[in-house]
């Protein structure tokens, strides 16, 4: 039955046109009844904002699993498809994948006999996964259940303003990976980030806004929304957008608030990177792996605080980008985090541990989660201010380790 063609078409296109009316806390049973007719068992693990545990979608069917120490952990880490055990069947952990976001993990209970190291097997497990993958991101917007499982604790009232409106944490294709973090997940005030990846073109940002509150994250959320507008209006001026966020937050954000951020776009196909920093620490270019310099360009004021008659020039540089570069962005939180005694987490440490993460060959997003976690390591686990990393990598295999190696292609 595992190698039934016929079987599996079944149960992909039972997950595809069930989908559409399911409700988010209905997918175990959807999971449940594709895997029935394939002799096989399920459970579905979210990862949480964190991306420190997995939390079973089906309430009470499993305790929450490690990121760090479990097999269904390390899954997740490298986006690889492990195979384990139990008294009763063969296992194997799928990591859930939306496009290259990582959701989760799915646990697939074999029958008894079947190879987990079967290639083909794993093809359709890894289809089914991925399906699921789409298919809990589409049920997000309606499902406060999805929500719940992903948060190990409450939100605050500014974090969930931003979460809703930054886009994924990980998005590559073939010559482009980006990824970001942001802590704390659960008390964000006015850090963000976006991006926007079009034809040949990639736009991408960062942002802190001053202070810690509700009015932090309504500012920032003025600020990416004015650079997202002036973006999909076709103005590719970065000046333009940082011009537009000026405006927006000088008018509705009385209180003299801003926005720090770096803007930038980097052509794809030539490695041409434009950039503007409003008030903003400048990003890290890092080269086979070692930090090779600082973007310092000359800043311009913060966003909201752009006089109306200043020269559009000031704020932005140039650099072309060699194959395999990266870009790391961050915001002062990361910097300035401190320890017991009072100590900077500082630029150098930045860069030593950037450079250590990226020694190990770990994808893109693993390598952004361990940095972030050694921030959160410096400052006893909980941050004082919003700590954002976003990473951009511009190469042709940086993608390939965002996918399972341990595949083989479709059966024609």
């Amino acid at each position: 039955m595992v190698d039934s063609r016929g079987d599996w078409w079944d149960a992909l296109a039972k997950v595809i046109d069930d989908a559409h009316l399911v409700r988010g806390d209905q997918l175990p049973m959807l999971l449940d009844e594709a895997l029935d007719g394939l002799g096989m068992t399920g459970e579905l693990f979210v990862a949480d904002l964190a991306q420190v545990v997995l939390t079973p979608l089906r309430p009470g069917s499993a305790p929450q699993l490690s990121v760090d120490a479990t097999l269904a952990g390390r899954a997740f880490q490298l986006s690889e498809i492990l195979a384990g055990s139990d008294e009763r069947c063969p296992v194997l952990w799928v990591p859930v994948l939306d496009g290259t976001e990582r959701i989760g993990a799915l646990r697939i209970e074999l029958p008894a006999g079947a190879d987990p190291d079967d290639l083909v097997l794993r093809q359709r497990c890894w289809s089914l996964s991925g399906l699921f993958g789409h298919v809990i991101v589409t049920k997000l917007p309606y499902s406060d259940t999805l929500h719940h499982v992903r948060r190990t604790s409450p939100l605050s009232v500014a974090s969930e303003l931003l979460w809703q409106l930054m886009p994924p944490r990980t998005y590559a294709c073939t010559n482009l990976v980006v990824t970001a973090t942001l802590e704390p997940y659960d008390q964000i005030g006015g850090d963000g980030y976006d991006y926007a990846v079009d034809d040949h073109m990639a736009s991408f940002a960062v942002f802190d806004g001053v202070g810690h509150d509700v009015m932090a994250g309504l500012t920032t959320a003025l600020a990416l929304a004015a650079v997202r507008n002036t973006r999909r209006r076709g103005e590719a001026s970065l000046a333009a957008a940082a011009a537009n966020a000026d405006s927006l937050i000088g008018q509705h954000a009385t209180d003299g608030r801003f926005v720090t951020a770096v803007l930038a776009r980097l052509d794809t196909a030539t490695g041409h990177l434009a950039y503007l920093l409003a008030g903003h620490p400048p990003p890290l270019l890092l080269r086979d792996g070692k930090a090779v310099k600082e973007l310092a360009a000359p800043r311009r004021l913060p966003l909201g605080l752009r006089p109306v008659r200043a020269p559009v020039g000031v704020g932005g540089g140039e650099e072309n980008l060699e194959p395999g570069d990266r870009l790391l962005l961050y915001t002062d939180g990361i910097t300035e985090a401190r320890d017991l005694t009072g100590g900077f987490f500082g630029l150098d440490r930045l860069v030593d541990l950037a450079e250590r993460a990226l020694s190990t060959g770990l994808s893109t997003p693993e390598t952004l989660r361990r940095l972030t976690q050694a921030v959160l390591s410096h400052q006893q686990g909980r941050l004082q201010d919003d700590a954002t990393l976003l990473l951009v990598e511009w190469s042709g295999h940086g993608h390939e380790a965002l996918l399972p190696r341990s595949v083989a292609p479709p059966s024609p």
